[in-house]
């Protein structure tokens, strides 16, 4: 999983990870079922607060992108298919609208 965070930016870190993770998901490079890093292990990867990771990975979790399995972990939700669709024709009106 490739996360690039920018300390300029005007996005807090937090919403730079939701945000890259979200692509991922929509763009297919993480699959349905794929697991995620755990929070100590991306916060580590990439160098920020374990709290930071695990408010990123709240957001992605309410949203519907991830879901928790307690004692195995994070992983990409399955059977959103209608989620994606969503989210993808948000993004696609954002682009028109520009």
């Amino acid at each position: 999983m490739d996360i690039i965070l920018s300390n300029s930016s005007d996005k807090p870190i937090y919403e730079q990870i939701t945000s890259q993770v979200k692509a991922q998901i929509l763009s297919g490079t993480l699959a349905a079922g794929a697991k995620l890093p755990s929070i100590r292990a991306l916060a580590s990867d990439l160098g920020v607060s374990v709290i930071t990771t695990k408010r990123a990975y709240a957001d992605l979790e309410a949203q519907g992108f991830i879901e928790t399995v307690q004692g195995k972990g994070n992983f990409v939700a399955g059977g959103n298919m209608e989620l994606l669709r969503e989210e993808r024709l948000r993004q696609v009106e954002g682009h028109l609208a520009r």
